[in-house]
């Protein structure tokens, strides 16, 4: 046997050994504990969710759980350790529609949402708040953009470029004809202190965030961006019922591998997932806090989502002059 035909011989034969580990670690899935990298700061809904669904599907899985928060400017960091972490099921990622974003405002993204990581399921979705101060004196969205419009370049809020917050300005100005002037801040809590005081007249918030301040009238809610109205505050109508058909514009929270995870692992994963978020009790206790629990059908439709979001925020982007920084 020449030297190359050794090569051929051994390269086979670790080949077979390499399948044949990966087929039975597939099989014996899971067999030690599970990390889900938070790539946010403790606290806030994906947290809370990840959290939470960590903690009942390692009841279905047999293994434990560990959620560890991995926080940084457009949830870089965290997002990176996944996309580059062993496709072997152990860590996963749980993200929000900043996700989509952090490629379209930072060069330093360093992944690809589609290409480098592996769908398992959606886990929930969040209706944001239009809100505005008490000193502004539009009563409904329709008053709103009238003033909007005559005061060319009103101030909006939110948590920085390319955050949820931001997006959803720039999607209503786009279907509005408004436009607005961006103040970026470092977190939402600084920049719901400058909306309440006056020193900014509007933002866009999450509702889990934004309903107690909209209950005590410390701000206004004037629409939701869901194409449903939030029963935690029913009179507040939708932006698709106030003038814009089809207006939907909310957070999505998901669960990814990385790519090249085995599709048996990713399906016991997203049986997990279900299994966990369809519990009614556990449903009803997130919808009081204004979290929609939701599983996607199969992996294959969040891939679907990925990449029809991934498309949407790119106009969004090119629309409103969105450049990585």
């Amino acid at each position: 046997m020449n030297v190359q035909n050794k090569f051929l011989a051994l390269a086979l034969l670790l080949y077979g050994f390499n399948s044949s580990a990966i087929a039975q670690n597939t099989i014996n899935y899971p067999n030690k504990p599970i990390h889900i990298i938070v790539p946010v700061a403790a606290g806030g809904n994906v947290d809370i969710v990840a959290r939470t669904l960590g903690a009942e599907m390692s009841k279905i899985l047999g293994q434990s759980i560990i959620v560890e928060n991995k926080p940084s400017s457009a949830s870089i960091v965290g997002t990176q350790y996944v996309a580059k972490a062993a496709p072997d099921g152990y860590t996963l990622l749980a993200h929000s529609s900043t996700f989509f974003a952090a490629p379209l405002i930072a060069n330093n993204a360093g992944y690809r949402p589609v290409e480098d990581f592996a769908p398992i399921s959606l886990t929930c979705k969040v209706a944001m708040f239009v809100m505005v101060n008490n000193a502004v004196s539009a009563k409904t969205i329709q008053d709103f953009v009238l003033l909007a419009k005559t005061h060319p370049g009103m101030a909006v809020a939110s948590s920085g470029n390319g955050s949820t917050g931001h997006i959803a300005a720039e999607v209503f100005a786009t279907r509005s004809g408004v436009k607005f002037t961006n103040i970026f801040y470092k977190g939402n809590a600084q920049s719901m202190i400058d909306v309440f005081s006056g020193q900014v007249p509007m933002m866009f918030d999450q509702v889990s965030t934004g309903v107690q301040n909209v209950l005590t009238g410390k701000l206004r809610a004037l629409a939701i961006t869901s194409l449903e109205r939030s029963p935690l505050m029913p009179q507040v109508p939708t932006l698709a019922e106030s003038g814009y058909p089809g207006y939907e514009d909310v957070t999505l929270n998901l669960l990814l591998a990385p790519a090249g995870t085995p599709k048996e692992i990713i399906q016991k994963l997203h049986f997990a997932v279900v299994k966990s978020l369809n519990q009614v009790e556990l449903k009803k206790q997130f919808a009081d806090k204004g979290i929609d629990l939701q599983s996607s059908p199969t992996p294959e439709d969040l891939g679907s989502l990925i990449k029809s979001e991934v498309v949407r925020l790119q106009k969004v982007a090119l629309s409103a002059g969105i450049k990585p920084e």
